[in-house]
């Protein structure tokens, strides 16, 4: 077992483990914060990030020959059945599943999965 796998999360965050720092719990906390309950305020800062999204139907695989052929009218064969989930990314991560759905003449996505997935 490694000597850090004792240690408590506030230690680690303290800088416990070995260091030469001293964990104080009556000392500033940088981590206090967080158990705080946050609001939209606190987005702010990151309302005017850009971001891409992208609803995709479903996929199809053709020869460019094929795709050059396509006219007006044509009807391309997707890997998806009526009625499946659409595939929602954000900046090319896929992020939740959801339905197509007709708002006001107006074609529109509504999420009905979120999907979770692993950091690296």
């Amino acid at each position: 077992m490694a000597e850090n796998d004792d240690l408590e999360l506030n230690e680690l965050a303290a800088g416990g483990g070995g260091n030469a720092m001293e964990y104080d719990p009556d000392g500033p906390n940088e981590f206090a914060d967080m158990d705080k309950p946050r609001s939209a305020a606190d987005l702010e800062a990151v309302y005017d990030i850009p971001v891409r999204v992208s609803a995709v139907l479903g996929k199809s695989s053709m020869q460019v020959s094929q795709l050059l052929k396509l006219g007006r009218g044509a009807v391309v064969e997707l890997d998806r059945k009526v009625g499946e989930a659409i595939d929602i990314y954000v900046n090319d991560r896929l992020v939740a599943r959801g339905e197509v759905v007709v708002v006001e003449n107006r074609l529109g996505v509504t999420m009905t999965e979120i999907i979770k997935s692993e950091r690296t």
